[in-house]
């Protein structure tokens, strides 16, 4: 099956140090400060994140790239705090990263400078579940005042599942997150991080009418029965481009 999609592209050529260069990360660094003037001019990405951790790339590097590439015209991300807090979050909130990812080890005192800012809170429930690790502090980000994003990190190493609707369903599980803060956190939130509210991630007047159909009677229900695809109809534009038929239309309203 395909259906037309948009793509926000990102460079994360900084997510992990190749075993040729453990011996020489400087290099390594230099490679990716260099990619990035080559990635720009041929337009081959908006975005440039950093994977800052223990074990990756440290607070010191990760402004180094970032700075740079701030420079060059990119938006920036961050992937940060998923093991140790070791710096990541200062340096994403200090370029104003659009998001900071991961953040399952977040610190109080961090999560207030996260609420104080535009920069949002991108979440991934479905990594700290194939992985058996904490859950992020969603509900601590909220109440502060953060807002909020979730994403499927979608990818062989920690999370091998492209089922969005169960990464959602596991917010309001494991993350304690309110089907409307889920919602929030599924659209119009991600919309802003991508720079692409104006046009989608609400319905109304203007926008493009990116509408997704689900085969609920609520949206609390869509979260409750978890595990199961309730996808009944997807808009592109305005125009259907996927329909469930082994759906019974009558159960739909």
């Amino acid at each position: 099956m395909s259906h037309p999609i948009d793509i926000r592209a990102t460079y994360l050529g900084a997510h992990a140090l190749p075993q040729k260069y453990k011996e020489n990360r400087e290099d390594f660094i230099k490679k990716i400060i260099m990619d990035l003037e080559i990635i720009k001019s041929e337009n081959l990405a908006d975005y440039v994140d950093v994977f800052c951790e223990s074990g990756a790339f440290n607070a010191l590097e990760t402004h180094r790239i970032l700075k740079r590439a701030k420079e060059l015209g990119f938006e920036i991300r961050v992937h940060t705090d998923e093991i140790d807090s070791i710096g990541g979050t200062k340096v994403a909130l200090d370029l104003r990263a659009k998001t900071i990812d991961h953040l399952m080890a977040i610190t109080d005192e961090d999560i207030l400078k996260v609420a104080k800012t535009d920069t949002i809170a991108n979440l991934l429930p479905s990594t700290s579940f194939f992985l058996n690790k904490n859950f992020a502090p969603a509900r601590k980000l909220i109440d502060a005042g953060a807002a909020v994003s979730v994403s499927s990190d979608y990818n062989p190493g920690s999370t091998p599942s492209e089922n969005y609707q169960l990464t959602l369903q596991i917010s309001g599980n494991k993350l304690r997150m309110s089907p409307s803060e889920i919602l929030t956190a599924a659209t119009i939130n991600p919309a802003y991080s991508l720079d692409i509210h104006k046009k989608v991630g609400s319905i109304e007047v203007g926008k493009e009418a990116d509408i997704l159909l689900l085969n609920c009677k609520n949206l609390d229900y869509f979260i409750y029965h978890y595990g199961i695809n309730h996808t009944y109809a997807v808009f592109k534009r305005g125009k259907i481009v996927v329909k469930n038929r082994s759906l019974v239309e009558e159960n739909f309203l």
